[in-house]
């Protein structure tokens, strides 16, 4: 059994499959979620687990180079928007909430929170370590 990090088998497999480029989707419970990537679904209950604690998580175990959020995120929830500009100072951009949906139809992963707040949602592409 692992000591720390991320205890879900289901989600720590999937990440460790990850490579350089490779785009991982955290998202609200409400973000509709297309075919094809691998899906770790930790909605539990409406606001469980929340959208910051995954994210806090997974940039603990990924190295992650940039993301992308919808650009609805400002004025529709601004705390969300503040984490992920306190995350990503100089590398998140932002898209339509349309476009980030088309986006993540090439991810490789969708990690889907229990998240209850709209447009708590990021693209993170993933980097390399050296």
């Amino acid at each position: 059994m692992r000591r720390a990090g991320i205890l879900n088998r289901h989600l720590a497999g999937a990440l460790a499959e990850l490579g350089h480029g490779d785009g991982v989707l955290v998202c609200d419970a409400g973000m509709p979620i297309p075919d094809g990537p691998r899906v770790v679904d930790l909605a539990f209950r409406a606001g469980v687990p929340a959208f910051a604690e995954i994210l806090d998580g997974l940039l603990a175990e990924l190295v992650v180079e940039g993301a992308t959020a919808a650009t609805e995120v400002r004025d529709a929830n601004p705390e969300a928007a503040a984490l992920l500009a306190g995350h990503f100072p100089d590398s998140l951009s932002f898209v339509p909430h349309e476009r980030l949906k088309e986006l993540s139809a090439r991810t490789r992963l969708v990690v889907r929170t229990g998240e209850a707040r709209p447009y708590a949602n990021v693209l993170l592409r993933c980097g390399v370590f050296f």
